[in-house]
């Protein structure tokens, strides 16, 4: 029998929507737990105070775990919740991720004050998104809009689309249905339209890799399906390099014990779109993640890859517009 917690600490960032996932943890411990004592430890990230500059000059998508694994390496917190397309795909050996919670929706959402779908946006219309992998696919499917960046958490990358600022924007469905503002979506991109990325949707949970007893505590929340999705959109993403510099899309599902994966790697401009698909048992997810992301290094995956890491390790840090790959 798992020993019952007596005391758990959960690190979070400070947005609105971490607090609401770092909640719905604490809220599902305690369900399991009632005795358990649950608090969350607050922090401010430095991915989160970095708005002007390019994720992939400053730290990358780590920018947004740093804080939260020191917090668990000097003991103040003893689990990091974090939104898993955010994690990044090698851990350093003191950590572990053992538990993907089941996923929200992994789908894009278009966002606009005035339009109904990209299909309705007038030439020249201007399109907000933080992501190289959403404005590679916008570009190939719609290039006569204008796709410019937008960063800020969600509260403050709609407040710019409310001033004016932006015809549209792409977001993540599932942190508007977390908070409430499933009501601001115009329409859901499907993924032959926008393909995710990788995680996009879930919550995973970073604790110590020495806590094998927090392990088991937690391993109650843990949904199979999304599991075995992620490990092989992850591989895609581990063998492929993936980072910001990376326009990468990753999208698994499971059916019948069999996880079928598509995976997608494009020029920023989407004038070149590389596909590829594998399918398995779900017990061989993270392999059949690796069989997809070998179809796209035989189709040239590589030399992209390799020439926009290139590309933007010449350019400036302190460039404006910051847009991650995810």
């Amino acid at each position: 029998m798992t020993e019952v917690p007596k005391r758990l600490v959960i690190a979070t960032r400070a947005s609105r929507l971490a607090l609401w996932q770092a909640e719905h943890v604490r809220d599902a411990l305690r369900a399991h737990y009632p005795s358990c004592d649950i608090s969350l430890l607050t922090l401010t990230t430095r991915g989160d105070q970095i708005l002007d500059r390019s994720l992939s000059k400053v730290g990358g998508k780590g920018l947004f775990v740093k804080e939260l694994e020191n917090a668990l390496l000097d003991g103040r917190a003893d689990l990091a919740v974090h939104s898993l397309k955010d994690v990044p795909m090698e851990l350093a050996p003191s950590f572990a991720l053992p538990v993907i919670l089941k996923r929200d929706d992994p789908r894009d959402a278009f966002v606009s004050n005035d339009y109904g779908s990209l299909h309705d946006l007038p030439d020249g219309a201007v399109v907000g998104t933080s992501s190289l992998r959403r404005e590679a696919q916008i570009r190939a499917r719609h290039p006569s809009l204008v796709v410019k960046p937008l960063r800020g958490n969600l509260d403050t990358r709609l407040g710019k689309l409310d001033r004016g600022d932006y015809a549209a924007i792409i977001l993540a469905a599932a942190g508007l249905r977390r908070l409430g503002l499933q009501d601001r979506i115009r329409a859901y991109l499907s993924p032959d339209e926008s393909l995710p990325a990788a995680g996009q949707g879930a919550l995973g949970i970073e604790i110590l890799a020495s806590r094998g007893d927090l392990a088991r505590q937690l391993a109650v929340l843990a949904d199979p399906a999304a599991t075995a999705c992620a490990h092989a959109e992850r591989a895609v993403s581990r063998v492929l390099g993936g980072s910001c510099q990376v326009p990468l899309a990753a999208y698994a599902e499971l059916e019948g014990g069999i996880v079928s994966i598509r995976a997608r790697v494009a020029e920023p401009d989407g004038s070149r779109m590389l596909h590829a698909q594998a399918s398995g048992e779900a017990e061989r997810a993270q392999a059949v993640g690796e069989q997809a992301a070998q179809s796209l290094l035989e189709q040239g995956a590589g030399a992209i890859l390799t020439r926009l890491v290139d590309v933007s390790d010449m350019s400036s840090d302190t460039a404006p517009g910051a847009r991650s790959a995810f």
